[in-house]
């Protein structure tokens, strides 16, 4: 695994939104060492002061706003938060992940914003849901075509959950997808499109063989809904993932 396992704050964006610094301070209590913004826009300085007084090192940041704003303002609040990779959550239109020509589009949108990007001193990545996955284009995940696309500077950060809810064998997928993969979103629950997610470890998800078949990628807790108490069930996760993997 590469650094601390992280959190996507978009777990406890309701806790977040109300008071910024008593939520980052619950998630370092619960034993997370490092955080992935979504939102680097929002008071980048105040961010990055609060969390090196918590010690929280920043993984990456989601950044959809490089798809609407002017990308070198994103660039810049993404340095000033201490991250130099700028993960693409979401923007493209699904349906472009149902044909070739669509994923191509795609992949020229990622790769320019790669250009762009490398200016600054960072790299781009992008997320998936299950829209990118559901689809197959000559018998294979959208993703996948995508990948083959990507110029090699471009990273995937594989949401589990949603590969799973997508129809992949998540662990297989991963091997094929091999290095292109450097950061997983980590999440359980019952693996049903609108149902809320559980702690790590108390769903359905193979969460060890996942692991497993990437295990050099950078683990990140995220829970878009969860059925229980969000900030007992990120512990929970972190207690599960530090058992699994023995640090």
């Amino acid at each position: 695994m590469s650094g601390p396992i992280s959190v996507q704050l978009y777990t406890v964006r309701q806790a977040l939104a109300a008071d910024r610094d008593g939520t980052l301070r619950r998630v370092a209590e619960a034993g997370y060492r490092a955080v992935e913004p979504y939102d680097p826009l929002n008071d980048p300085k105040g961010f990055r002061a609060v969390a090196d007084d918590l010690g929280l090192s920043v993984s990456g940041t989601h950044a959809g706003a490089v798809l609407q704003r002017e990308p070198a303002e994103v660039f810049e609040a993404v340095a000033t938060i201490g991250t130099d990779k700028v993960i693409v959550p979401a923007g493209i239109a699904p349906e472009e992940f149902t044909t070739r020509d669509g994923i191509a589009r795609a992949a020229d949108l990622l790769n320019d914003l790669a250009v762009q990007a490398a200016r600054h001193g960072m790299r781009i990545g992008y997320h998936n849901h299950w829209w990118e996955l559901e689809p197959k284009v000559d018998g294979r995940h959208a993703i996948e075509v995508l990948a083959d696309l990507l110029a090699p500077e471009v990273f995937l950060e594989i949401d589990t959950y949603w590969a799973a809810v997508g129809g992949a064998d998540v662990p297989a997928l991963l091997g094929r997808l091999a290095d292109r993969v450097i950061a997983l979103h980590v999440k359980d629950g019952p693996v049903v499109k609108g149902e809320p997610h559980t702690a790590v470890g108390a769903g359905a998800m193979p969460v060890p063989e996942i692991l497993a078949a990437a295990p050099d990628a950078r683990r990140v807790v995220e829970l878009d809904e969860c059925a229980t108490d969000v900030f007992a069930a990120l512990a929970e996760s972190h207690t599960y993932l530090t058992s699994l993997e023995g640090h």
